[in-house]
């Protein structure tokens, strides 16, 4: 696998423009599965995958496939996620793989390089990582995707209601966690924002978190690179939650959308159409 030589936030926004903000996700858990009239077993998994990949594969600007679905079924579940990380990179289409991974030194570096590095099996455009043993401990991450043309997506303000004795704590200089993971990705994504580029670290933040991006006082416009933001539709966010929320940092809303989606299927045009409606609504939401 060679380096890309377009940052993955160029081609993000890239795909975005074509395709609107939209990263549909593939959550195969058994209650999806069972609902498409699938056996929660290795052969509805793939059924369940494939028919995802195809559907969305050219349609949206990325896809997320949540890991520990795969995981679950071990060695051939994992398998699976490879192939279908490969032939949405063969489809043209990005990928943000969600891992959601944390670690120090060279278990950090290890996950890195397990799915973002030259020699990965299957290498994401994109992966999820938690910041909470240090934003600094992800630094062999973030420079390895850098190095690549890879991007990391931080996580931020999570929908989660346990998220907030974190996320929202503050630290001796008055400052949020969430802001002081903000600003670090700003740090990260200055030579971006100086090309005038979306930058490559990004930032997961919850179109359900309410008032606590301006309450903790994070900057994302400024933060200048892609913001994950899962909750709308079947989490109960709304077009208005998601301009109160984002307000000056919509052009760089990437929405996340997985049950609002997925429950179109298993008819694969139908789930193909739903994609692109959703898309396109969340172009409207977003647009300046």
């Amino acid at each position: 696998m060679t380096t890309s030589d377009t940052p993955f936030g160029v081609r993000l926004q890239a795909a975005m423009a074509e395709h609107g903000p939209l990263c549909a996700g593939i959550d195969p858990h058994r209650g999806l599965l069972e609902s498409w009239g699938l056996t929660y077993d290795l052969a509805g998994l793939e059924r369940f995958t494939m028919t995802c990949v195809e559907a969305f594969g050219g349609s949206v600007a990325a896809v997320k496939p949540q890991s520990a679905f795969f995981e679950v079924f071990g060695a051939k579940g994992v398998a699976l996620l490879e192939r279908a990380l490969t032939d949405l990179r063969e489809a043209g289409t990005l990928t943000v793989l969600d891992v959601k991974r944390g670690d120090i030194g060279t278990t950090v570096a290890a996950y890195g390089e397990a799915f973002l590095g030259e020699d990965a099996p299957a290498p994401a455009d994109a992966i999820t990582v938690s910041p909470y043993l240090g934003y600094g401990s992800l630094r062999p991450a973030i420079d390895l995707a850098h190095a690549t043309g890879r991007g990391v997506i931080v996580l931020a303000l999570t929908s989660n209601p346990e998220g907030a004795s974190v996320q929202h704590a503050r630290g001796a200089d008055g400052r949020s966690v969430a802001g002081a993971v903000a600003e670090a990705a700003a740090e990260d994504n200055a030579g971006a924002r100086a090309r005038g580029e979306l930058g490559s670290v990004g930032l997961v933040v919850g179109a359900t978190v309410g008032t606590a991006v301006a309450d903790l006082g994070v900057d994302l416009p400024a933060m200048g690179g892609p913001i994950l933001a899962p909750g709308l539709g079947a989490q109960g966010a709304t077009a208005e939650d998601v301009r109160s929320v984002f307000a000056g940092a919509l052009p760089q809303v990437l929405a996340s959308s997985s049950r609002d989606v997925l429950r179109a299927g298993p008819d694969l045009t139908a789930l193909r159409d739903r994609a692109r409606t959703v898309a396109a609504e969340v172009a409207g939401i977003t647009a300046t």
